[in-house]
């Protein structure tokens, strides 16, 4: 031993992360270093302290932690034992703070790698080892945040994974995002439900994500709106990856999309306008209709109540709109629901009918597999024209001085390469349905064939989407006269100019191709 009087010490441990202490020994290695030099220099280790936080942190748990004790022992000179400098500290500032805090609670700062002394050279040397610890800090976020960078512009996503995903090692080194089932598929059928206004906004996104039990929700039993939000906007379930912070401009990822890139805009296009009978939350399944139906004196959308009888709750529709004459009159709900009821039956077209449909929706799918050939040409022709769209513009900005005008030119060709992407996109999957047609139609015939077997379910959900299938907006209720004629949508608007004698027969694709397969 180098000295007479034992000195009670403690040790500072730190790694840089939490994952260094389960998956390494850096905060042991460190201890038994530190102890060994206890041991030669004489001192008794009374306690020993540990951070896993970055060295530019100063606030670490561990540091207040020991900080607070020796304060508390400010009389007793206790010795901190740390490994290295840059356990301390890795940037100069955090470094010079760190060693007036320990100053001034008493304690004396050794270590097996360097001497602290208070002599002038002492200190330069010290400052110097903590500049190079914070040279080294920087350099080493400077070059992981160039590698991660380069791989995100080879398609790979580096951060954590989605919901939706999770990373599988693949065989060629690294990790890939992998789809993550069921939840993958729930919110796949989430994202295209909006895109296609199955969902009119994002609280109906909301209450779907609620109703399926698989997904996950916070603490109270929801999905928050920014969780929806955050789907919405996620580029990563198109395919493609994009990070404007790191300059990494839209690009076709490695990993397989839940949805297209063209689902994906179209999504982008729909959060900019204003939903269509929008989910509220006095929307329940006792009146699914509110915000569907209009009055019919003054069209706009009726709302709904219970009212309180002799000895019970009846359900109404009522206008509340002021200056209407049908202000406060209310309608049973019984009356509205029967009304719709045979409106919609009304709608339904015959077996005969409806397997001439079906007939045409199978042509026109034969007829589109069957032009794909001439699409692709198309196609291809449309990117040959925004590329040199996309070079006239670059040319524009080398010559442009103008801040403003720059930005307008980026913004264009910005774009335009993503309108690139689609393009690409549909090229590689012309010709090459996801499903064949059976799949791909079966659940669209079903309810072409009979509309009103969706309402009877009893779902909100399924309620309101029959709503958002059949008409083309709200449908007017007049108090006296019920329903009046309602804009449908544009399938049943066929079926309907089908059922008439003298376009029965009319095919898109022409009477003589056609009528050997009908037996017409």
């Amino acid at each position: 031993m180098t000295e007479a009087k034992t000195k009670k010490a403690v040790i500072y441990c730190r790694v840089s992360s939490t994952k260094q202490t389960t998956h390494g020994n850096g905060l042991d290695s460190q201890e038994t270093r530190c102890r060994e030099y206890a041991r030669y220099r004489g001192h008794e280790v009374v306690e020993v302290f540990s951070d896993d936080i970055s060295g530019s942190v100063e606030g670490r748990p561990g540091m207040k932690a020991m900080l607070k004790y020796l304060q508390a022992r400010r009389n007793s000179k206790i010795v901190v034992i740390i490994d290295d400098i840059s356990r301390l500290a890795r940037g100069l500032e955090a470094h010079i703070r760190l060693r007036s805090a320990l100053a001034s609670a008493g304690a004396i700062l050794e270590s097996p790698s360097i001497e602290f002394g208070e002599d002038t050279d002492s200190q330069l040397v010290e400052n110097l080892l903590a500049s190079v610890s914070q040279h080294q800090r920087q350099k080493n976020g400077e070059q992981t945040k160039n590698r991660m960078r380069s791989r995100m512009l080879n398609g790979y996503w580096v951060f954590q994974a989605p919901q939706g995903y999770r990373f599988e090692r693949q065989s060629g080194g690294g990790k890939r995002l992998v789809r993550d089932e069921p939840l993958a598929s729930i919110i796949k059928e989430g994202l295209e439900g909006f895109a296609s206004g199955r969902f009119s906004s994002q609280g109906e996104v909301k209450h779907f994500f609620e109703s399926q039990p698989l997904f996950p929700t916070c603490r109270h039993g929801v999905v928050l709106h920014e969780r929806v939000n955050q789907l919405l906007n996620q580029v990563l379930f198109a395919g493609h990856i994009e990070y404007p912070k790191w300059d990494v401009p839209l690009r076709k990822a490695q990993h397989e999309g839940l949805i297209s890139l063209e689902t994906y805009e179209r999504i982008q296009d729909r959060l900019q306008v204003k939903p269509y009978a929008p989910a509220r939350k006095d929307i329940d399944a006792d009146f699914p209709l509110r915000g569907f139906v209009a009055c019919g004196d003054c069209n706009e959308a009726m709302t709904a109540c219970w009212s309180k009888g002799r000895s019970s709750h009846y359900p109404y529709y009522i206008c509340r709109q002021r200056g209407c004459p049908s202000e406060k009159k209310s309608v049973a709900r019984a009356k509205i629901e029967d009304g719709l009821r045979d409106l919609v039956r009304a709608l339904t077209p015959s077996h005969a009918l409806f397997e001439l449909a079906s007939q045409i929706f199978r042509d026109l799918w034969d007829a589109k597999l069957g032009a794909s050939k001439d699409e692709k040409t198309h196609l291809r022709i449309e990117i040959g024209n925004i590329e040199k769209s996309v070079t006239q513009l670059l040319e524009r900005v080398m010559e442009a001085e103008s801040t403003t005008v720059i930005k307008a030119y980026e913004s264009k060709i910005e774009a335009l390469e993503r309108k690139k992407l689609i393009l690409l996109e549909k090229i590689e999957k012309c010709g090459k349905p996801a499903r064949d047609y059976q799949s791909s139609f079966q659940t669209a015939l079903k309810f072409l064939s009979n509309p009103w077997n969706l309402w009877e379910t009893g779902r909100i959900e399924d309620r309101r989407a029959m709503m958002k299938l059949v008409f083309g907006g709200r449908i007017t209720f007049d108090r006296k006269s019920g329903f009046q004629t309602p804009n449908i949508s544009f399938p049943f608007k066929m079926l309907a100019g089908l059922s008439s004698p003298e376009k029965a027969m009319v095919r898109p694709t022409g009477f003589e191709p056609v009528a050997p397969r009908l037996g017409i």
